[in-house]
């Protein structure tokens, strides 16, 4: 659906090279008759109105050079994921492709701190490695180039398998089965990490983690993104999630963080973790409730949590009953996502 000549244009080529046939629509009246009956929906980012009690629009296209406005105008129509033309072309044609196909996938979980330090990383590895004891095929992604590198909180920097920048140079279509054989295996789960060095890490192009993310879905039961706080690594991955966990301790400040953040985050499910000592879980309610966010766990003030970090023995800490506690609450969150 779009009034927009150019974009409709742009489209209708891409459209051609997934195979598919496209119908446009200038408008939410125009489009209602066949919006329920179509494979996929896209909408244009000129478009303000959609038909009303209609399913939300697959993908929200746009230009590069529309800017922030984007992401906000998808939160508004309820997009689930966002196109910006002429980089994310290619995406978008496997996307069509595999959406008049589809096969069975995996459940994306982002994991996000509400605020600086809130422990995100942490609790993504906890919930990664309790998934992958319960026998699911479990795939931990890092998602901030800047965070200095996922696999030190794993003491796996010198396990083989690929890293993002091995990666940097992919396009198109990746096989599911070559990436799990390709990445490196941790606590049970496979990951995939930044360097834990001290370089400059230039990111990746967000079609390159489209690509990804696709080949995750497919060979992976459960695929955890530890998404980190930055604009770009929200826009480059939270679109690409299912569910979004956000981590915040049991502090005012945290809180008013978090409801921050929500602006930024796509829509779709999403709950809140509390970090604290036991007496704080009391507190939970309230400042879930001022967040706005339902409550889903507690993360546990495990004593030597941050040397563990430090020493990259996470994954010892996670074998302990109140971490398990901890994972089985969040794992509850995806019903009946895992086997």
């Amino acid at each position: 659906m779009t009034g927009f000549d150019f974009l409709r244009g742009e489209v209708e080529r891409i459209v051609a090279a997934a195979g598919g046939q496209l119908r446009v629509a200038a408008d939410a009246t125009e489009a209602a008759p066949f919006w329920d009956t179509a494979a996929v929906v896209l909408v244009g980012s000129d478009i303000r109105e959609l038909p009303p009690r209609r399913r939300a629009p697959a993908v929200l296209v746009g230009l590069s050079g529309e800017g922030d406005s984007l992401w906000h105008l998808a939160a508004v129509l309820g997009a689930e994921r966002v196109a910006v033309l002429p980089d994310a072309a290619a995406w978008l044609a496997e996307y069509l492709s595999r959406s008049r196909s589809p096969e069975a996938g995996g459940l994306v979980l982002g994991v996000t701190g509400g605020c600086g330090g809130a422990g995100a990383t942490t609790a993504a590895i906890w919930i990664a490695q309790a998934a992958a004891e319960w026998g699911a095929r479990v795939l931990l992604i890092d998602g901030d180039p800047w965070g200095g590198g996922l696999e030190l909180a794993l003491a796996a920097e010198e396990i083989p398998g690929l890293r993002w920048t091995d990666l940097s140079e992919a396009s198109g279509s990746i096989d599911p089965e070559q990436l799990s054989d390709a990445l490196p295996v941790a606590g049970g789960f496979s990951f995939l990490s930044w360097p834990g060095s001290r370089e400059r890490q230039s990111g990746v192009e967000a079609a390159t983690v489209g690509g990804v993310l696709d080949a995750a879905r497919r060979g992976y039961e459960l695929v955890l993104v530890d998404i980190g706080r930055g604009t770009e690594p929200l826009r480059t991955f939270a679109w690409d999630c299912d569910r979004i966990l956000v981590v915040a301790p049991a502090q005012l400040k945290a809180a008013v963080s978090s409801a921050r953040l929500l602006q930024e985050l796509p829509p779709v499910d999403t709950a809140l973790v509390i970090r604290g000592k036991a007496g704080a879980v009391l507190d939970g309610p309230l400042i879930a409730e001022s967040v706005g966010l339902p409550l889903q766990g507690l993360v546990p003030e495990v004593k030597g949590t941050a040397n563990a970090t430090e020493l990259g023995r996470l994954l010892e800490m996670g074998r302990r009953r109140t971490v398990r506690r901890f994972a089985a609450s969040v794992l509850d969150l995806l019903g009946g996502g895992l086997p």
